[in-house]
């Protein structure tokens, strides 16, 4: 998985993992706010983030694979379904229901859904990048320092820095002011 080559998410090591990320979600979209702080204590210490801010609810596979930098703010409803490493860079505000996916299942339906075959690239996210509501970024994308995506946009190739995407697929109107 952590390779970026093909393995089956039915392995009982991922399930495990999981077992453990979905408990630690649990608890951080449970707890009253002054009980949780900035992320929940569970989820702390899967997720990497220094000073990041993580509203509930929150989802993710397996929390050990996000990076949080600096001063990061993801708002209500993130997803990160983080089969490979998803690193946010200093001070990126993720809109609310932001989802961010890392696998892509193999196109083969007997290896798709009986074997549980997928592949997973990571996702990386510059600086001061700010993404709208409901966007959805796909495996293997990389968001430059200070762009803007759109709210509602499918971000299925790279964005350059400083560039503003919108749509479906996100395609670029200007760079960013």
């Amino acid at each position: 998985m952590e390779a970026s080559e093909w393995y089956t998410c039915l392995d009982d090591e991922l399930e495990t993992l999981r077992v453990a990320a979905r408990a630690a979600v649990h608890e951080h979209n449970t707890l009253p706010p002054s009980d949780r702080g900035k992320i929940a204590p569970k989820l702390a210490q899967l997720i990497e983030a220094e000073d990041a801010i993580v509203e509930a609810p929150f989802h993710c596979a397996y929390g050990i694979n996000i990076k949080l930098g600096k001063d990061v703010f993801l708002n209500a409803g993130c997803t990160i379904l983080d089969c490979a490493t998803v690193t946010i860079g200093d001070q990126c505000q993720l809109g609310p229901n932001v989802q961010i996916y890392c696998a892509e299942h193999h196109k083969d339906s007997i290896k798709r859904s009986v074997e549980g075959l997928e592949i997973a690239y990571p996702v990386s996210i510059g600086k001061r990048v700010w993404i709208g509501g409901g966007a959805i970024i796909l495996a293997g994308v990389n968001i430059g320092e200070g762009a803007v995506v759109g709210a509602v946009s499918l971000v299925t190739k790279n964005v350059a820095p400083g560039q503003v995407v919108v749509g479906n697929p996100a395609r670029p109107i200007r760079a960013s002011e």
